[in-house]
């Protein structure tokens, strides 16, 4: 069985910077598309960076010129390096893989368990 885990959050002041790790664990086959998302309580999840096939890379508005999405694909990690921080990037990140392993029938979506970035002074 696959599991994503997440390292690198924590409490960091208006400017700074982190960098986010997720790993993928278990046999994997192909990893198609590569994507963070983050959620703030009660609102909904949103979409924050992904890279897909063909290393085609995306970003939110929000995040756009602040945020770099990476991946080191021989070790199934992924990357999302943080600069600039706002107060308002404050938000539990989950890593995200689309994924196909040997032991199942087609691509399945797997989740990280999340981590806690909080921008504050």
């Amino acid at each position: 069985q696959v599991q994503l885990l997440e390292s690198g959050g924590g409490l960091v002041q208006p400017g700074g910077s982190l960098k986010l790790s997720c790993k993928a664990s278990g046999v994997i086959r192909n990893i198609a598309i590569w994507a963070w998302h983050r959620q703030v309580p009660g609102k909904q999840r949103e979409f924050v960076a992904t890279i897909r096939r063909g290393d085609v890379i995306n970003y939110s508005d929000s995040v756009k010129g602040r945020f770099t999405i990476s991946r080191a694909s021989a070790e199934n990690t992924m990357y999302l390096q943080m600069d600039n921080l706002k107060p308002e990037d404050t938000a539990v990140y989950y890593c995200n893989m689309f994924l196909e392993t040997p032991s199942q029938s087609g691509y399945t979506n797997a989740w990280g368990q999340g981590t806690q970035v909080t921008v504050s002074s």
